[in-house]
């Protein structure tokens, strides 16, 4: 069963449970959903650990070395995924897409909008009103069923330890 890590608002800071999360999951792939940071390390560790897919969020002007956009497009094991920085940007969400990896609320969610699957993996960096920074682990089985988790990162290394 193919995994993608989903990540958004990072703002320049990559925690270092997140590539643990990324790495357990045994992730195919990850979704960064915008707000990266001007430091281009936060990509270039995620990619150690997988492909990236990116876009700019509110507070980017651009990556050095990147060339990302405000939209992105990705598939992984026939799944189509969106992402996009704020889903409010987006209008209407498009027939051609599975699934749309969305951010900036710091607010994890997962939602279904018909047939397509919407994710918030909340802030990997910035708590602000939630009890933990958090990730979420897209799960596409082999008949196409999608299922995402919201991992908070506080959560999920207290258990551990």
């Amino acid at each position: 069963m193919p995994r993608v890590g989903l990540i958004s608002d990072t703002h320049g800071r990559l925690d270092a449970r997140v590539g643990r999360v990324f790495v357990d999951q045994r992730v195919a792939a990850i979704v960064h959903a915008g707000d990266i940071g001007a430091k281009p390390g936060v990509l270039w560790d995620l990619e150690a650990v997988a492909p990236v897919t990116a876009v700019l969020g509110n507070c980017d002007t651009s990556i050095p070395g990147f060339a990302l956009s405000g939209l992105a497009r990705t598939t992984v094991a026939g799944v189509r995924i969106l992402a996009i920085h704020a889903l409010s940007d987006l209008g209407e969400i498009p027939d051609d897409v599975d699934v749309v990896v969305c951010g900036h609320s710091h607010a994890p969610s997962v939602q279904w909008h018909g047939r397509v699957l919407v994710i918030n993996p909340g802030s990997a960096s910035q708590r602000r009103r939630m009890p933990s920074t958090s990730v979420a682990v897209l799960d596409i089985a082999d008949d196409g069923a999608l299922e995402a988790t919201i991992v908070m990162l506080d959560d999920a290394f207290e258990a551990a330890e």
